[in-house]
């Protein structure tokens, strides 16, 4: 299933960096970024990671909630996110349910080779767990402002 703007956000549950359950219900009512990213400590996703945080006192002024989802272990996130000193929540999907559920675990290419892997993505879901916006390409290094921009939060 491909999920467009305008749906509703598929249900998730997950384990986060500290071993608790995560769930889209938590988010009733609030504004989530839901993004999705490869790997941990790798130089996109720690940019991306990074740079929504530098920003995360923004978005949640806006009203959202930041959580990112990744097939690493909740072992691994909870090392990147006192490496980086990330203030939200990372969901440790090792056995892929979310990421395929939101269809952004798929087939890529790099170097001629074929292999399954996440496409970056991020979800942005209203208060009322509909998919406002989806972007999948994502700028690592300003994704905060791309955030907003799409929103049409700020205009350059």
């Amino acid at each position: 299933m491909i999920l467009k703007e305008g749906d509703k956000a598929p249900y998730f549950e997950g384990i986060n960096q500290n071993g608790e359950t995560i769930s889209s219900d938590q988010f009733k009512g609030k504004k989530l970024i839901l993004y999705f990213y490869p790997k941990d400590n790798t130089s996109g996703c720690t940019a991306e990671a990074c740079n929504l945080n530098d920003g995360y006192s923004t978005l949640t002024q806006q009203g959202f909630e930041v959580v990112g989802v990744s097939p690493d272990s909740a072992n691994s996130h909870a090392k990147f996110i006192s490496k980086y000193n990330l203030s939200f929540n990372l969901i440790a999907d090792t056995e892929k349910q979310i990421l395929q559920t939101y269809g952004v675990w798929a087939e890529k290419k790099m170097y001629g080779r074929t292999y399954m892997g996440v496409l970056r993505t991020t979800f942005i879901i209203n208060a009322e767990g509909i998919i406002q916006k989806i972007i999948d390409k994502v700028n690592t290094k300003d994704h905060t402002h791309q955030i907003l921009k799409a929103l049409g939060i700020t205009k350059e």
